[in-house]
């Protein structure tokens, strides 16, 4: 039995229950194998309780410590400095962690390995645990911590230390291997574990009765993820213009909530669009199931995992064509990629979708060739190989 300690800031806590809820879940099936124990450092930036950040929430109400599904997370506090942060959080972000793992090795935890989530800076924090604490270290690369961050030099030289340290490099699909790859880490090195859908949750329902519950009686499309501009809603709402006879469903929250409602109305469309906000991950399927396709027009994804519970659902998407989407999208029972990243490309592709939109059995047979059992299978391998590298047992 292998005991993981996962160390991510990409974790669900009482105030943001969606956060990282793929890394979550990708956890949780592999404590269902029953091969594995593990435990979670989830840090969380450190807000005085008197100052209000509405993009943040009350972070101060996170506790401490508490149950996941069964697994015990930490939530210890670390310091974000404004402007200079991008370059100084990985530091603060180990010392934090860094406490929180003492303590735990104090109580008479032991660990085989550190598992860490999203490159920098968590990633390279958990590389420093691990040469401090002798612990081998994967770390999981999954969307801007590798096509995004790197353009900056500071994180790019320590993202790249890292993974020259690191004892296993996973990314959740190709196009982020080969940026990996760019960066001078040697291919062989890398392991891509893509993510998979939970396939018991997203299911096909009654649509009808989805649909009637939402109040929905014409075509309907949905746009998933958070309110900011790489996420491409505003690319949705103006297609609308074009897609006469056609509603809006936009789900989650942040910054840009008042400019794209702002945007609906100066469209003309306003009456069209309807802001759902923040929805637990164990009501979207609802949604999925009662909307004609999904849209996800983002301007960079490692893997989006709105595309799969929506097909898992029996719902095609369309999407753009950035980074590992064309590896999610690849047949036309699942949908199509768009042409262009602008709103005539959604525009066009749902056009196309809807003239010739595939059987809804056809999408969710895709999608069930997505599911989390391979992924699980090559963590334990990898964890498996690593661990066997060091022996004794590598925790101390």
């Amino acid at each position: 039995m292998l005991s993981v300690l996962t160390v991510t800031t990409l974790f669900p806590n009482p105030v943001k229950p969606t956060l990282g809820s793929f890394v979550a879940t990708r956890l949780e099936k592999l404590v269902a194998s029953g091969r594995v124990t593990a435990e979670i450092i989830a840090p969380v930036p450190w807000l005085p309780s008197w100052i209000r950040y509405p993009g943040a929430g009350r972070l101060d109400l996170v506790p401490p410590v508490r149950l996941h599904h069964g697994i015990r997370v930490h939530h210890p506090r670390y310091i974000v400095v404004p402007k200079v942060g991008m370059s100084l959080t990985p530091h603060t972000l180990y010392r934090s962690a860094k406490r929180a793992l003492e303590r735990l090795l104090a109580d008479g935890r032991r660990f085989d390995l550190i598992d860490a989530h999203y490159f920098y800076p968590d990633g390279v924090a958990a590389v420093w645990l691990g040469q401090h604490f002798g612990i081998p270290v994967t770390v999981t690369a999954r969307g801007t911590d590798l096509n995004l961050i790197p353009k900056y030099s500071a994180p790019r030289r320590m993202i790249r230390d890292a993974a020259a340290s690191a004892d296993g490099l996973i990314t959740v699909c190709q196009a982020l291997k080969d940026s990996l790859v760019e960066l001078g880490t040697a291919a062989e090195r890398v392991t891509v574990l893509r993510n998979g859908v939970d396939l018991e949750l997203f299911r096909p329902m009654d649509r009808d009765k989805a649909r009637s519950k939402l109040n929905l009686s014409r075509r309907t499309i949905g746009s998933v993820g958070w309110l900011i501009e790489r996420k491409g809603h505003h690319h949705v709402i103006r297609a609308l213009r074009k897609l006469r006879d056609t509603d809006l469903l936009i789900v989650g929250e942040g910054p840009e909530r008042a400019a794209l409602e702002r945007l609906a109305a100066s469209e003309g469309v306003g009456d069209r669009v309807r802001f759902l906000g923040l929805v637990e991950q164990k009501h979207l399927p609802q949604i999925y199931n009662a909307i004609d396709a999904l849209v996800l027009a983002s301007s960079r994804e490692g893997w989006a995992n709105v595309l799969l519970e929506a097909m898992a659902c029996g719902t095609p998407v369309v999407a753009s064509a950035v980074w590992g989407t064309p590896e999610v999208v690849e047949s036309a029972d699942a949908g199509l990629l768009m042409n262009t990243l602008d709103w005539q490309g959604v525009a066009e592709a749902l056009e196309r979708l809807f003239a010739s939109p595939p059987n809804r059995a056809a999408t969710r047979r895709y999608a069930e060739g997505f599911s989390w059992d391979a992924t699980t299978e090559g963590q334990l391998a990898l964890f498996r190989e690593i661990v066997g590298r060091r022996q004794p047992n590598s925790a101390r």
